[in-house]
């Protein structure tokens, strides 16, 4: 058996690196749009799937990023979207990350981690924020095992946010930053599951590094050569594919464009001027969006053949 994250990792080598991040906000589609879709939720996940199934078709992406939050905003109508857009993933044969971003001690850690990872909210990868102490990272890590159906998650490491400089890069009285003695921690974890995957290519335990800058690319690569990397930051947060492709190289990684995909259509001149006519359709956000992810995966590709990897 194979868990999650090496099944990630092996689909990423096949479709290329590319991850669709679905952070599918209504305010991403127009109006006129929206009123012919039913309601944000409807749309929303109207838009989801058309996306969906075409980066399945032409092989252009390994993976979904759901972000929980933008459903968790529209009611009990966006968490059913929310069910529905992971469902439609599996089924295209991709694998389904959910940016949940949980991180909480003893019985309530134990209690996120049965909410995505058995019963309505069911996800294939999850992210995990580490920063209330290592502890809280034990009750996800207890699905990655065979028997508990091989889940993998995503801890935040290095993030591409301005404000990672507060917590993640201060120093340490012992020497070392934060973020190297929670990337220390998460390959002494990923370890600990040799013995159920005794011939894995990389840990079920891997890490939230942003492409945002070049300093950290290569250190942290090199440090972590077992750990998968979810790379934020490509695209509309300024993350060059030469710093993403450095990310992909040893065990690699999957690059998150979100924005970049979902709003292609605006940078389209002739799709953004019949958006006041209102003769604007599902099929031409998507062929957008298609188009979008066809070419950051050809980017990300030139990127990592640019420095030979």
């Amino acid at each position: 058996m194979k868990h999650n994250m090496e099944l990630l990792q092996e689909l990423a080598a096949k479709n290329g690196p590319l991850c669709v991040g679905l952070d599918t906000d209504p305010s991403y589609l127009p109006a006129p749009l929206l009123k012919v879709l039913g309601s944000p939720a409807e749309a929303i996940l109207a838009y989801n799937k058309e996306i969906i199934r075409r980066i399945a078709a032409d092989n252009s992406a390994c993976c979904c990023k759901i972000q929980i939050a933008y459903y968790e905003a529209m009611g009990l109508a966006g968490l059913k979207a929310y069910v529905d857009t992971i469902k439609a993933v599996k089924d295209a044969g991709l694998i389904a990350i959910s940016d949940i971003k949980r991180g909480d001690i003893a019985d309530t850690a134990k209690a996120y981690a049965r909410a995505h990872f058995s019963g309505e909210f069911e996800t294939d990868i999850i992210t995990v924020n580490p920063y209330m102490g290592f502890d809280t990272l034990k009750p996800f890590a207890e699905y990655a095992t065979p028997q508990n159906g091989g889940k993998g998650m995503f801890v935040l490491l290095r993030t591409s946010n301005p404000g990672m400089t507060d917590i993640e890069q201060q120093e340490l009285k012992n020497g070392g930053r934060v973020l190297d003695r929670t990337g220390n921690e998460l390959a002494r974890l990923g370890t600990e599951f040799k013995e159920f995957y005794p011939e894995q290519k990389c840990s079920p335990i891997g890490a939230v590094v942003g492409c945002t800058e070049e300093s950290d690319a290569r250190l942290l690569r090199d440090a972590y050569p077992e750990m998968f990397f979810l790379i934020p930051g490509y695209g509309a947060q300024g993350g060059a594919a030469r710093i993403a492709a450095t990310l992909l190289d040893k065990a690699g990684g999957t690059v998150n464009s979100s924005r970049g995909i979902l709003c292609a259509w605006k940078k389209d001149a002739d799709l953004a001027d019949r958006v006041e006519s209102g003769n604007l359709c599902l099929k031409d956000l998507a062929d957008a969006a298609e188009k979008a992810a066809l070419a950051s995966k050809a980017d990300l590709l030139g990127a990592k053949k640019e420095l030979g990897i």
